[in-house]
This record gives C-alpha cells, sequence and structure tokens, in this order.
C-alpha cells in the first residue's frame, strides 16, 4: 500500500501487514513526522469515486501549499534568531574562558611543581628499584656491572654536592 505523509505529502510504499487492523503510529523518513495511521479510514476514502473536479479543492489545496510554505519560512526566522542567540552565548562563554585562563596561568606553577615531585619520586623508585636487582640483573647481564656501577657512583657525587651546597 502507499501512504502519503500529512506533514509534507511525501508518499511511502509500505507492506499491508505491517499495519494492524487498529492501526498504528508511523513517522516520515523525510520530515521525521509522527501521526497515527490507521487502514480502515484510507481504504474508506480510496473506494470514494469523484466523477467531477472541482476547481475549489485544486484551490484549497494551493491555499494549503501557500500556507505550508508560510509555515515553514517561520522555523527559519525561528532559527536564525537561535542563531543569534548562540553567537551571544558563544559571546559570553568566551569572557568567562578568558577569566578562566587567567586563573589557570596561576595553576601552571602548582601543576609544575608537582610533575617534578612525581619525577622525583619515580626516579628515586627506579633507583631503589636497580639497587634491589642488581645482582640478578648482573647475572642476566653481564656487561651492565659497569654501567650500574658508574651510576651509582654518579648518584653519590650528585649527593654530596648538594650536601656540600646545603
Amino acid at each position: 500500500m502507499i501512504i502519503t505523509c500529512p506533514n509534507c505529502n511525501k508518499q511511502f510504499k509500505i507492506d499491508n501487514s505491517l499495519i494492524p487492523d487498529e492501526g498504528r503510529d508511523l513517522q516520515c523518513g523525510s520530515c521525521n513526522h509522527v501521526w497515527f495511521y490507521n487502514i480502515q479510514e484510507k481504504n474508506n476514502e480510496a473506494l470514494e469515486l469523484k466523477y467531477e473536479i472541482i476547481s475549489e479543492d485544486i484551490e484549497t489545496k494551493a491555499e494549503n501549499k501557500k500556507d505550508k510554505i508560510e509555515e515553514k519560512q517561520q522555523p527559519e526566522e525561528i532559527i536564525i534568531t537561535e542563531i543569534n542567540n548562540n553567537k551571544k552565548k558563544e559571546k559570553n562563554s568566551e569572557k568567562q574562558t578568558k577569566n578562566t585562563t587567567l586563573k589557570k596561568t596561576e595553576n601552571k606553577g602548582s601543576k609544575f611543581f608537582s610533575y617534578l615531585i612525581v619525577f622525583i619520586i619515580s626516579f628515586v623508585a627506579l633507583i631503589i628499584l636497580l639497587d634491589t636487582l642488581k645482582t640478578p640483573l648482573i647475572n642476566v647481564f653481564p656487561g651492565l656491572e659497569i654501567i650500574l656501577f658508574n651510576l651509582f657512583e654518579t648518584l653519590q657525587d650528585i649527593k654530596l654536592f648538594i650536601i656540600d651546597l646545603i
């Protein structure tokens, strides 16, 4: 069967078995309009025969189309006002982001300090782990003994340098 959307007059071919006797809600694939469709109502209209084409029907259909065109133009005006409102909101949000960026620049110093502390703690943990696993690592990688010895000597030198500064 062919079903016509009452909103945009687009026609769709639908299998009769998809619509129960009591009817159901349908949604247009073009305009997303939802309406209740009953097969019995449409069948009654299909059985009526019109022998004469009345010019008044044509005129009312033309008027209905003009009304629909005017209705479609009204949402365009609404969309334009919504766009203007969105622009105003964006300007306000830009002002707010400028204020928050000032606050963020104040927090950058504390973030850098936090990252520095995390780096130092991670480095110390790595050194402790290497010192703990020094013997098993040297057994697996014999050339690693010299590198680890030099690393620990360098760390001792840095420690002495820091103590001398204090």
